[in-house]
């Protein structure tokens, strides 16, 4: 009949299909992007060494203490904002953008935008 639907299914195709085309390089690292319910995780990684550059969530100290609700808009933007600051610190300013499979909107697009405004080039 109907084929149930499964999120965590659907999204992982999506994420899939959107990294067989994206890759990051030394000179333009992936910056990747994880939601959950309630927080959400950011990454900068060198698909060629397979290693993390840079890295910010709303569960690490700094940011956990500042805001009362880590799922939400404010937090997106303020872990793009750090994880672009501490990119940029590493000397790292072009990046290449994976939205985890998650459509560019509320969340993922809050967390794009205060990442440009902080510095990145995506």
């Amino acid at each position: 009949m109907f084929k149930q639907v499964n999120r965590k299914v659907e999204n992982r195709r999506r994420h899939l299909r959107v990294r067989s085309t994206i890759t990051g390089t030394p000179e333009r690292p992936r910056l990747t992007v994880y939601r959950s319910l309630n927080n959400i995780y950011a990454q900068v990684i060198d698909d060629t060494k397979g290693i993390t550059l840079a890295s910010a969530s709303t569960i690490e100290g700094g940011l956990k203490d500042q805001m009362e609700k880590r799922g939400n808009i404010a937090a997106a933007q303020a872990v793009g904002k750090a994880v672009a600051e501490v990119a940029l610190g590493k000397g790292i300013k072009k990046v290449v953008f994976d939205r985890g499979g998650h459509i560019y909107h509320g969340r993922i697009k809050a967390f794009a935008d205060a990442a440009r405004e902080a510095g990145l080039d995506f």
